[in-house]
């Protein structure tokens, strides 16, 4: 018997609708209706001849937690391996929906702050396994009578760890054959590989980028992420002056707000000082504290908005942003964290 087909392997699909002499609008309503519209498997499937050699999914939905304070969803998802991954569904007061997704299990950068950068291990996720959790997520949202706006790469992984599949990905979402979404709601965030930067800026012009930045002290830096050795401060000032050029367009800087270590008004001037002559719109972020770094701390909220006034005062854009999802973060986390860590320990006995 055959093996079925992901929904999400266009080529594959293409030969299976030759087979079978299928009418290539068997195929566009089969993709409209799961992924444009994000109806049910069974709804999707319905009118298609093929039905039972279609794959929707590569992930199992393990958990969801849904905040009892906002509007966060935290979804738990199984890959083929077994291992654990996260996205979060963000529905925020305004009405927008937004979904943050993963590109790994686990992350190299492994920075200080980061649950994730603490699992010792990194393994690349497929493209459809990226993609996956956008179709649930907006299955999700559809039972709720929401769309689904933004796709942010903001979580687990450094998604220019994997480059190839997050290309992919991209292309598949902004296909209008597939997911159709536009480039600019789709958002990539990285923790400064430059040279990846840069490719991403030329092939994707319309794609935003941001870039966690958290010190423009090269020490500091290094200090909270271990990659801007290679890749430091220098390099990436000029990085993000040619993404501007190819993209013409403001580039996103996050800043992780770390009491006593990046927080001062003195950080917040020199900030603005690199940021001279840089298209960027600057987020500060409330840091939550994870039980494996207990040495850092966040930053008081009046302590944020002074830093933040420093910024504007010097003609820098500035969003203090709110975290959402609190009350879920830490504890599935680590679960993941720890859940990962055992299997990757079997996988070796």
């Amino acid at each position: 018997m055959p093996e079925n087909i992901s929904i999400f392997d266009v080529p594959a699909i293409e030969q299976l609708r030759k087979e079978l002499r299928l009418d290539p609008q068997h195929v566009r309503v089969l993709r409209n209706r799961l992924l444009k519209r994000f109806l049910a498997d069974e709804t999707a499937l319905a009118e298609f001849p093929a039905s039972d050699r279609i794959d929707c999914h590569t992930l199992e939905l393990f958990r969801r937690c849904d905040s009892q304070i906002d509007g966060a969803s935290k979804l738990l998802f199984k890959t083929s391996a077994g291992m654990l991954i996260e996205s979060v569904i963000l529905r925020i007061a305004t009405g927008r929906t937004t979904l943050c997704v993963s590109s790994q299990v686990g992350c190299a950068a492994a920075c200080d702050f980061c649950a994730t950068g603490k699992m010792g291990i990194a393994q690349n996720l497929s493209a459809a396994e990226i993609l996956d959790q956008v179709l649930q997520a907006g299955q999700i949202l559809a039972t709720e009578d929401r769309r689904l706006q933004n796709v942010v790469f903001m979580g687990m992984g450094e998604p220019f760890h994997n480059e190839g599949n997050l290309y992919d990905v991209v292309e598949t979402l902004t296909a209008s054959h597939l997911f159709d979404r536009s480039p600019g709601s789709i958002l990539v965030s990285t923790v400064g590989v430059a040279d990846a930067m840069l490719r991403f800026a030329e092939r994707f012009p319309m794609v935003n980028l941001a870039l966690s930045l958290h010190s423009v002290d090269q020490l500091t830096r290094e200090g909270i992420i271990p990659l801007a050795k290679k890749y430091p401060l220098d390099q990436l000032r000029m990085a993000l002056q040619e993404v501007n050029r190819i993209q013409q367009r403001e580039t996103m800087i996050e800043y992780l707000m770390l009491a006593d270590v990046n927080d001062s008004l003195d950080d917040a001037r020199q900030l603005a000082e690199w940021l001279t002559g840089i298209d960027a719109h600057v987020n500060l972020i409330p840091y939550n504290a994870i039980e494996d770094s207990p040495h850092l701390s966040g930053t008081a909220r009046d302590d944020i908005t002074a830093f933040a006034d420093v910024l504007k005062a010097a003609g820098q854009k500035t969003t203090v942003r709110y975290s959402l999802g609190s009350d879920i973060a830490a504890a599935c986390g680590q679960l993941v964290r720890k859940e990962n860590r055992q299997r990757a320990i079997d996988s070796h006995q």
